[in-house]
């Protein structure tokens, strides 16, 4: 790190579960953030101002002024514009020493495999059960950590597996893929605006302390916000040994 960079981050070096060492893990790290609205916005937000490395930012959507309610990373100067790109505009003027790149074309399972074969760190910010399943499926062949966040109304939920351990239980122990489940989208059901912040800054905050290795992770653990009452609850989560996904003989 140069002196700059030392002054900008001298908040997370002060802390020592943090110190330079922790920072410097960040500053070499590559998160991939899949989906730019309500939770991809405050992720990526707090993760560039923190000092991630480099932030691959995927979404092939536009901004609409319906978007601007919630999906802070946005101005009122992105609507028609891609997401990814207005995204890329405002964490470089935010910190310019992050590398973000922008993929603006909906991806392929191939494609995806690419994007999280160069990431140290997945954080599933999408808002479709096709796309969460290809993440889980890919990050559990692949290995990586992947902080599985979502929100709709005023309830919220974030948990992380981490297939770096056997014992990890994966987003489809959690939710299997019978064919059944049906779309909850905020252009139909509507979102409270702060709650997408709340569940965003959480997953910033566990993939963060994953590429740091400091902490404890939401491993095995289901965190659940009822905004509206404001309360947090945990569940305790394990895995299914009969997964067709993360289950070995």
């Amino acid at each position: 790190m140069n002196d700059n960079q030392l002054l900008r981050y001298s908040r997370h070096i002060l802390l020592p579960q943090i110190a330079y060492e922790g920072q410097e893990r960040l500053t070499e790290s590559h998160a991939l953030i899949v989906g730019a609205g309500g939770l991809g916005s405050p992720a990526a937000l707090y993760m560039a101002a923190g000092g991630l490395g480099a932030l691959t930012i995927c979404d092939f959507d536009t901004v609409d002024l319906t978007n601007l309610q919630r999906q802070i990373i946005h101005t009122t100067e992105s609507v028609g514009i891609n997401k990814a790109v207005s995204a890329k505009r405002t964490l470089n003027a935010i910190n310019p020493d992050v590398v973000v790149n922008t993929v603006q074309d909906k991806s392929t399972e191939d494609a995806f495999e690419k994007l999280i074969a160069a990431s140290d760190v997945v954080l599933d910010c999408s808002d479709n059960f096709a796309t969460r399943y290809a993440l889980n499926r890919l990050c559990f062949k692949l290995k990586k950590p992947l902080v599985s966040g979502a929100a709709i109304g005023f309830e919220g939920q974030v948990t992380v597996f981490d297939f770096r351990h056997q014992a990890s239980p994966c987003y489809h122990c959690l939710f299997p893929d019978d064919g059944s489940e049906t779309e909850m989208r905020c252009s139909e059901n509507g979102v409270f605006s702060p709650l997408v912040g709340m569940i965003g800054t959480t997953q910033a905050a566990e993939a963060m302390k994953l590429l740091m290795g400091i902490g404890k992770s939401l491993e095995g653990r289901l965190l659940l916000l009822d905004v509206l009452n404001m309360e947090w609850r945990t569940i305790k989560l394990g895995k299914d040994h009969q997964c067709a996904v993360c289950h070995t003989a």
